[in-house]
């Protein structure tokens, strides 16, 4: 079974008060102590990070570590990210990312855990970058299509109701046939993929939602079913 959980916003970066999004990744694995390695490139490999994955983590039925290309640990990166059983990337810069990766192989290495069934899961950057495309803000201030990995059909966007521009710039950019019809994502929701099919939608918020975004003549935005994970 091949898996991706794409979080638009939310989780121990943005809310890590909120553990709901990150549990539910956990819960996905199928394991009762997972082995969940942290993929930092969009930010740098930031220390503080780094730091804030661990803190939250290592709290739970677990086994953090992450993996560094500005200080790899280890050289045998296919052998050590296969042996996971979650690979969370964390957000940032996505095309600095999808270049890094590039040329490290981790593209390649990356698809080929995927196809094993490694369960792979991210936010912002690391949401968009399994997509066909997504929307990114990695050239500067103004939002931007960018090519990302496909490994999900279609285009994604983030933080849709987090950033005054990400709804009307996304809409523009289908509108004009820049980027391909998508899903977009409020903070807080995350959208869970098995075998590149949309299994269900999920949010740590209780107002938040996901959207499909499409052109037909004009712009449609219809609205999906998104479960709370608070509920009870």
């Amino acid at each position: 079974m091949k898996q991706i959980i794409a979080l638009g916003g939310g989780g121990f970066s943005m809310e890590p008060e909120n553990q709901l999004l990150d549990l539910y990744v956990l819960n996905q694995s199928g394991k009762k102590n997972p082995e969940i390695c942290f993929i930092p490139t969009a930010s740098g490999d930031s220390d503080n990070y780094i730091s804030r994955f661990y803190n939250f983590f290592e709290n739970q039925n677990c086994k953090p570590s992450h993996l560094s290309l500005f200080k790899p640990q280890i050289r045998d990166f296919e052998s050590y990210l296969l042996e996971k059983d979650i690979i969370y990337v964390g957000g940032g810069n996505t095309k600095n990312l999808l270049i890094l990766w590039k040329e490290w192989g981790l593209d390649t290495i990356l698809k080929r855990a995927w196809e094993q069934g490694v369960l792979l899961a991210g936010i912002s950057a690391g949401s968009i970058c399994w997509f066909e495309e997504g929307v990114t803000d990695s050239y500067g201030d103004i939002l931007e299509p960018l090519e990302c990995l496909g490994f999900l059909k279609g285009s994604n966007c983030p933080h849709y109701d987090g950033e005054v521009n990400r709804r009307p710039s996304y809409q523009k950019l289908i509108s004009k046939a820049k980027i391909k019809s998508g899903i977009a994502t409020d903070d807080g929701v995350a959208l869970h993929y098995i075998d590149q099919e949309l299994s269900g939608i999920i949010s740590s918020r209780p107002n938040a939602k996901a959207y499909k975004v499409y052109f037909d003549n004009t712009v449609k935005e219809i609205e999906l079913e998104t479960k709370f994970l608070g509920a009870s």
